[in-house]
């Protein structure tokens, strides 16, 4: 008798039977264990709308209090974000607002929640089992050109700024205008003043988000700061040549500058054949889309809408939770784990991949990592130690 062959196939089935509970028992328990960082959330928008954190807002947004434990985001940066009719005289102004709305939540909830301004203040929070609250500042144009600004939204908690928005600044160009050949390549990149705002922010310990600039800013950037940087909310190229995603020869440079680059979970970033099906779905139900635009629901509640009256069509909009493994993948595989993490866009976004339904299922992507191979280590790099590597190493402490 072949007793080696004997004893494989028996562990082979013992393992069969019992690897699922304890698969699923390992990447919550290694889930938990880990600092989780999303470095990026739109949901403060919402709270400006009237909506209240602390309550169930299932239904209405990706996010809340309750569902940031139950997901066991240990960090969650909160986007400070306003469009380009938010330039001089108003950007300022409504940035604060913004701030001054997540400071009343943290004041209403000091069990769940602290603000966090330093890598001391994240560990301290983790240690009393409270929601690690950080604000990034979504588009340079509400600095309104002036580096007093910046440095009083800095004081005020601001971790981050991203240099543009879709909208290019009067000293950066965004990867949107630059895309779009519109404008004068003389045009692009950071100019004197903003080579100054880059200069500036490294001098406060603000880290430099390249999300959302062009490739001339994004070059630009790279050549002025002396500290690494953060991309928040982008994707890969490889898999969808949209002009938000990072391109092969940006991905080697963030690596080599130390710097990290978080994941966005948007459909469309994803999955180049997004919006090619998002397009003939409006079209099919268009009398009932506009219907409830008009009566003032919002794209993640007629999203919800679509889900509930067309749950087959909808589910066949967005793309496999895999496709995001993939994205991440591809970084590791050319520059290695030390460079990705998460940054969700949550609240900023109309669809995400199958599975990824709001905050309460980040635990699903440990749960994917670990099935792919990924190291316990490496999976708490991801999670949230590359965060925190570059958090310290533009603070200082």
């Amino acid at each position: 008798m072949n007793y080696k062959k004997v004893y494989g196939s028996l562990l082979a089935t013992a393992l069969a039977i019992g690897s699922l509970p304890a698969v699923a028992q390992d990447y919550k328990e290694l889930h938990q264990k880990a600092i989780v960082v999303d470095t990026h959330n739109d949901v403060l928008i919402s709270v400006l709308e009237g909506l209240r954190l602390e309550d169930d807002l299932r239904g209405k947004t990706h996010s809340d209090l309750a569902r940031f434990k139950e997901g066991g985001v240990d960090v969650q940066i909160f986007s400070v974000w306003s469009d380009e009719t938010y330039g001089k005289g108003k950007g300022f102004k409504f940035a604060n607002l913004q701030i001054d709305s997540l400071y009343a939540i943290v004041e209403r909830n000091p069990d769940k929640m602290m603000i966090a301004k330093t890598p001391a203040d994240i560990m301290k929070a983790v240690q009393q089992n409270k929601l690690a609250t950080m604000i990034g500042l979504e588009g340079g144009h509400m600095i309104e050109d002036n580096l007093n600004y910046l440095e009083e939204l800095h004081q005020r908690g601001t971790s981050y700024m991203t240099l543009t928005w879709n909208n290019s600044t009067s000293w950066a160009s965004s990867a949107m205008d630059e895309s779009g050949g519109k404008m004068r390549k003389s045009k692009r990149g950071l100019n004197k003043f903003g080579k100054q705002v880059v200069r500036k922010m490294n001098e406060l310990g603000m880290m430099v988000d390249l999300s959302h600039v062009g490739e001339r800013t994004f070059w630009d950037a790279m050549a002025t700061t002396t500290k690494p940087v953060i991309v928040s909310h982008s994707c890969v190229h490889h898999f969808n040549p949209h002009f938000r995603n990072l391109k092969d020869d940006q991905i080697k440079a963030i690596a080599k500058n130390g710097g990290v680059i978080h994941l966005n979970f948007f459909s469309g970033f994803l999955d180049p054949g997004y919006d090619k099906r998002m397009n003939a779905f409006r079209e099919k139900h268009k009398t009932e889309v506009d219907a409830l635009r008009k009566a003032g629901n919002n794209s993640i509640q007629i999203y919800d809408w679509a889900m509930e009256n067309y749950p087959e069509e909808a589910s066949e909009l967005r793309p496999p939770l895999s496709l995001l493994l993939d994205h991440l993948d591809h970084i590791v595989k050319l520059v290695g784990a030390d460079y990705v993490g998460l940054g969700s866009d949550f609240d900023g976004i109309t669809s995400t991949p199958q599975q990824l339904d709001s905050v309460a299922d980040m635990p699903l992507i440990t749960k994917e990592l670990l099935a792919r191979g990924y190291s316990e280590e490496d999976v708490k790099k991801i999670l949230g130690e590359n965060f925190m590597r570059v958090f310290r190493a533009n603070v200082g402490s």
